[in-house]
């Protein structure tokens, strides 16, 4: 596992990267590929939030949990998946709320949230490797251990970003977050199973985005993917 991170993020993060359980991950990965197993997202894939959206940038955190598990899906973006494949449920269920959400918002045809990404938006799962068609195969591996530094170091050293927590998984990171200098918004996962149940239709998790940015001087999110 090459750690190839960007400049930003290298700066208020590399020291974990010589931290025992980060050696154990690589050793865990190293081992995983000589077994022949395969792993997504691909090797220059895995770290692809934090080059999309460097630490100066980030204005906005959606967090998710794992990495999609089936071919030429994952790319190191949360709930976003490469071009040209069908968009994921979860995913439909977003650009819905998006649709009524957001004036003169048109569902795209893609899953790719690199625009997103490339205006502040950090698409960060809480473990970013998988082994294919085995979910949640590399969860307690140490991914999560690095990615709560990540979202605690987001929230000690910046101000007036927007963490949007949907479901319980991801509000449970919720304690890392200083609510008294970033704006938390949770709501039900948009996944079909949790939709059902109510909370995330009408949540309005975009606009809500948009005008705390506005209040606190930043630019909005155009949430329009081309």
């Amino acid at each position: 596992m090459a750690i190839e991170l960007e400049a930003s993020w290298l700066e208020v993060l590399g020291d974990e990267f010589e931290k025992d359980y980060m050696l154990k991950l690589r050793q865990f990965l190293k081992e995983e590929k000589q077994a022949g197993k395969t792993i997504y997202p691909k090797g220059g894939d895995i770290f692809n939030a934090f080059a999309k959206t460097p630490f100066d940038k980030v204005k906005v955190v959606i967090l998710g949990q794992d990495p999609y598990h089936g071919p030429n899906q994952a790319h190191g973006l949360s709930f976003s998946v490469q071009r040209g494949i069908p968009t994921p449920p979860s995913l439909q269920n977003i650009y819905k709320e998006l649709a009524t959400d957001i004036p003169g918002f048109i569902i795209p045809k893609t899953g790719d949230l690199t625009e997103w990404a490339e205006q502040g938006v950090l698409l960060l799962n809480a473990t970013l490797t998988v082994q294919a068609a085995n979910a949640g195969s590399h969860q307690k591996k140490g991914w999560e251990r690095f990615t709560d530094t990540v979202i605690k170091t987001i929230s000690d050293k910046k101000e007036g970003v927007v963490f949007i927590l949907w479901g319980a998984y991801a509000q449970s990171k919720n304690v890392l977050i200083d609510e008294t200098k970033h704006l938390v918004i949770k709501s039900t996962h948009p996944s079909p199973l949790a939709v059902s149940r109510g909370g995330f239709f009408g949540s309005k998790p975009f606009s809500k985005t948009n005008s705390y940015l506005q209040q606190h001087g930043e630019k909005p999110i155009d949430w329009q993917i081309h």
